[in-house]
């Protein structure tokens, strides 16, 4: 009897490292797990960081396609608000956070101290993600600016609307997400800005006028956002 209990606590002992991974691996969900991607991708973020090796950098905005818009459809606007700005654009289309996450740490902040650094990210996680692990991944997102430049001031955007109307279920989680990241405003050098309803009907419906396929800003959405941003912006630039 004694044999066998032995025998047995040695292989409940030889089980619990395999129990710590798993739960482990539990925790660590793909929001906040950085990884890069392939093809024009990675063209891209090497472009980028070659922006960033030249220096003077005041300004940058950091997304998915709805940042590298600005590059589009935001083109003029971009232009009319920031192009005396030293203003960078750290914006891939499809990101989500945990691609954030790497390009960070591979090149996009890398040597620079930018006045301000402005988030709007999460909203490709909202198909596989939860709003807690959204926001986690921001979060990620927040702590490696603010280790890589104290100094900096961040502008984090609550992630903007998306679908036809309020029961979309893609844009339900964006807002769990955004309640949670309101919080990280907590810290001296984040400030957060929902601009959301700037962009909404009064009945919460989105125009395809602001964002044709009810995802992506038309030029008058980007006007929106410029505009939406401008007085915060400006007071944290130290304009």
């Amino acid at each position: 009897m004694l044999k066998r209990s032995i025998a047995w606590l040695a292989m409940l002992a030889c089980l619990l490292p395999f129990a710590a991974v798993a739960q482990d691996a539990a925790v660590e969900h793909d929001a906040i797990r950085p990884v890069p991607r392939d093809g024009g991708w990675m063209n891209r973020h090497n472009s980028m960081n070659e922006r960033v090796a030249k220096g003077n950098v005041d300004l940058v905005f950091i997304g998915d396609s709805i940042t590298q818009g600005w590059e589009g459809a935001g083109r003029k606007v971009w232009q009319e608000f920031y192009g005396e700005r030293n203003a960078v654009n750290l914006g891939i289309g499809g990101d989500r956070t945990q691609h954030v996450i790497w390009r960070l740490d591979n090149g996009n902040f890398t040597d620079i101290t930018p006045k301000v650094a402005v988030i709007m990210i999460g909203t490709n996680n909202a198909g596989s993600n939860s709003s807690a692990e959204i926001a986690e991944g921001v979060k990620v997102i927040v702590g490696q600016i603010r280790e890589k430049s104290p100094d900096t001031q961040i502008l984090l955007l609550a992630t903007f609307p998306r679908g036809a109307s309020a029961d979309d279920p893609r844009r339900q989680v964006n807002n769990g997400s955004n309640e949670i990241i309101q919080g990280y405003a907590e810290d001296d050098h984040v400030t957060y800005l929902d601009i959301g309803p700037k962009f909404l009907s009064e009945d919460g419906s989105l125009s395809t006028d602001i964002m044709p396929d009810r995802l992506h800003l038309s030029e008058a959405g980007y006007q929106i956002w410029a505009e939406s941003i401008e007085p915060t912006l400006k007071e944290l630039m130290g304009e």
